[in-house]
């Protein structure tokens, strides 16, 4: 009897190829990438942020954004682009008492899988005239060494998708991938009205807040004092549950519930349901066609 031998069907994939599936989990669009580092400048205790868009060949070829946050020392640089690498948790038991945007340490290293990265960082205090300066091309490291830089960090990415050329395919138009990341950072402002925000795009100024500790002076800098006009601030509280922020009068109504931006534990979140549930509230006071302004944290 002779054994019949065949080659296996079933292999492990390599490192590379592994990175690249699991980027696209957490990197959809440039508005996902605009997100994660977001996040990430939020997390690092930044006061002022600043998101710089570059385009050319009909596609968003360029994203950085700067902060003056703790910043980062070589060490830490190295291992930020490992994935889950975290500075948010240290074990299991930590998910119970997160405080933080991130936790999960993919967010870099997914992007870095399928762009090319160039960071630059020094950690607030250190006293040193050099940071350090990183540079990730399709998950591979290609530079590393010291750098003068601010304190603070600054992340550019280029090429987005460049080595993964299918999904690149269904990117859409810039006008569209912009109203994406519009809506990314009209419900990061809002929910951070603490920090300050500039969004440029091909070096002209999109939007800007300020600092402010009253999240009135945000809305006003976003969509301006007639908005604010006809807002009624609104606050409770339930044993498991806070509310606050501001919602329209019904004199203030649009036709999609574009304008009802809703953050929960310092996040901004898309929820059919919440949204339901404040048009909900005004009942026979909106057409059935028509939806509220509402600014609310829970």
């Amino acid at each position: 009897m002779t054994s019949e031998h065949t080659t296996p069907v079933i292999h492990i994939l390599d490192q590379s190829t592994v990175n690249k599936i699991a980027a696209g989990e957490v990197v959809e669009r440039p508005a996902s990438v605009v997100k994660e580092l977001l996040e990430n400048a939020i997390d690092a205790g930044a006061r002022t942020i600043r998101i710089e868009l570059s385009s050319s060949d009909g596609k968003i070829s360029r994203i950085t954004i700067v902060d003056d946050g703790c910043g980062m020392s070589p060490e830490d640089a190295a291992l930020a682009f490992v994935p889950h690498a975290t500075s948010k948790i240290a074990g299991i038991k930590d998910l119970d008492t997160i405080r933080t945007l991130g936790f999960r340490g993919e967010a870099l290293a997914s992007i870095a899988a399928v762009s090319r990265v160039t960071l630059v960082t020094k950690p607030r205090g250190s006293g040193t005239v050099a940071g350090t300066r990183i540079v990730i091309e399709g998950g591979t490291l290609k530079e590393s060494g010291g750098v003068g830089a601010p304190e603070g960090t600054s992340i550019q990415v280029e090429d987005l998708f460049f080595n993964t050329p299918a999904r690149s395919k269904f990117l859409k138009s810039i006008n569209t991938e912009l109203s994406h990341i519009h809506t990314i950072m009209e419900g990061v402002c809002l929910t951070h009205p603490e920090i300050s925000f500039r969004l440029f795009y091909n070096n002209h100024e999109q939007m800007v807040t300020d600092r402010s500790t009253r999240l009135v002076d945000t809305i006003a800098r976003l969509f301006g004092a007639d908005t604010v006009k006809h807002l009624i601030p609104v606050e409770g509280s339930l044993p498991m549950l806070t509310i606050s922020g501001y919602i329209s009068r019904p004199a203030l109504s649009r036709k999609d519930a574009a304008r009802m931006l809703v953050s929960i534990n310092g996040r901004f979140i898309s929820s059919t349901l919440i949204n339901g549930a404040v048009r909900a509230g005004y009942a026979t006071l909106l057409a059935k066609d028509r939806f509220p302004v509402a600014f609310l944290s829970l």
